[in-house]
């Protein structure tokens, strides 16, 4: 397998979230090799990023065992050097080109994009001479992703935290992502749960996390994808490159999707709509006195049955999450509701909701279903990907 990403690490507090940016490039199915200063050996072990990464953690210019000069050989193979945490003391030493140990060997000689997560005390970060060394190393074509503003070590706050691990991977992968098998495609994506309110505190909802929608509309963005995602309420920060319309209730996200609908060529419905709303809401709230509470219900809008009845052309897929009889009611609503895709997960015990990974059935128009995982959310939605792919163009 060829190295893709070769990853610096540099001795820094924020060196131990590097394990994290490892595990996340190996789940989205990148190869990694670490190279390690001496530095980042105080604060994590050459074992540890070997376990992660399944590869030996460079640590010295020269390895007696290889018949070839490391630095070289690697060279050739990447596809992208990511340095994180970058030092300041690391970004003094490649802006002045300086080449000591076998980072800053490699940094001269690969030709590879080469991306940069700085980290460190937030009065190191606004001296001017580290500013300087930014703006030497953009002009060269660095790209920068980082620092943010946060807590750091020592109770410090300000500019100078190394920049979350997912946002890190996800710029990895979007610069990796010379595959444009999706470029001039719209996609419409839905992700997360949706809210139906009960009184002026309370609302019906679900255990969705949306996780599985964004990582649908990241890895179409790194195809070349143009995507919009309407999302319902959830805790995970905007996608890069992704339009996101924010809603709440299964009302708004109808709204949101009927108002893209037109755009887009391929819908991965992935939202789990809440199927009842309250039949009359109140906008006080509903004060406990002892008493049993009745509830009248009424059905939400059939969002994935409405955009199905006008597809004109387009590709649709949708999400069945299911208790009992998984494979059969998935298949009921792909032939209902005239999908092309639909995926069916087991929800029963509060399964996949919330979950990193899971276990899917895939079932298209022709009754063939295809099983995949347990691999991570996004493993399963580059795999969906690359069956929206094969069947649309068909």
């Amino acid at each position: 397998m060829k190295t893709e990403v070769v990853l610096g690490v540099t001795g820094g507090i924020a060196a131990y979230k590097a394990c994290e940016i490892v595990r996340g490039l190996r789940k989205r199915g990148c190869s990694v090799t670490v190279v390690m200063t001496r530095g980042a050996e105080q604060f994590v072990t050459p074992v540890t990023f070997q376990a992660l990464s399944g590869r030996k953690a460079i640590t010295s210019l020269f390895d007696l065992g290889e018949a070839d000069i490391q630095h070289l050989a690697l060279a050739r193979e990447c596809r992208l050097l990511l340095i994180a945490p970058a030092t300041a003391n690391l970004l003094g030493k490649l802006a002045s080109g300086i080449a000591d140990d076998f980072l800053t060997t490699f940094a001269l000689a690969v030709r590879s994009p080469f991306l940069i997560a700085p980290a460190m005390n937030p009065k190191m970060w606004a001296h001017a001479a580290v500013q300087e060394n930014v703006r030497r190393l953009e002009e060269r074509g660095c790209l920068f992703i980082g620092p943010d503003e946060g807590p750091m070590a020592e109770e410090a706050w300000g500019v100078g935290r190394l920049a979350e691990p997912e946002r890190i991977v996800d710029r990895a992968l979007e610069i990796l992502g010379s595959r444009r098998s999706l470029a001039g495609r719209q996609l419409l994506v839905t992700a997360g749960p949706t809210r139906e309110r009960i009184d002026a505190v309370r609302f019906l909802s679900n255990a969705s996390s949306g996780k599985m929608g964004y990582a649908i509309a990241s890895a179409a963005v790194r195809r070349g994808a143009d995507v919009t995602l309407v999302s319902g309420p959830t805790s995970l920060p905007d996608p890069e490159g992704v339009r996101v319309i924010r809603v709440t209730s299964a009302a708004e996200m109808r709204e949101a999707v009927l108002g893209a609908l037109p755009a887009a060529t391929v819908v991965v419905k992935a939202a789990a709509v809440s199927d009842f709303a309250a039949a009359a809401p109140v906008d006080r709230k509903v004060k406990k006195n002892g008493a049993p509470l009745t509830l009248d219900l009424v059905s939400t809008p059939d969002i994935l049955k409405e955009i199905a009845a006008v597809k004109e052309g387009r590709f649709v897929v949708g999400f069945a999450a299911e208790t009992e009889d998984v494979v059969a009611n998935a298949r009921k609503k792909l032939l209902e509701k005239g999908l092309d895709l639909i995926v069916a997960n087991d929800v029963s015990g509060g399964a996949i909701f919330g979950d990193e990974e899971g276990a899917v059935v895939i079932v298209d128009r022709q009754g063939r279903e295809e099983r995949f995982g347990p691999a991570s959310k996004h493993e399963i939605a580059e795999h969906l990907l690359d069956m929206i792919e094969a069947r649309s163009a068909a």
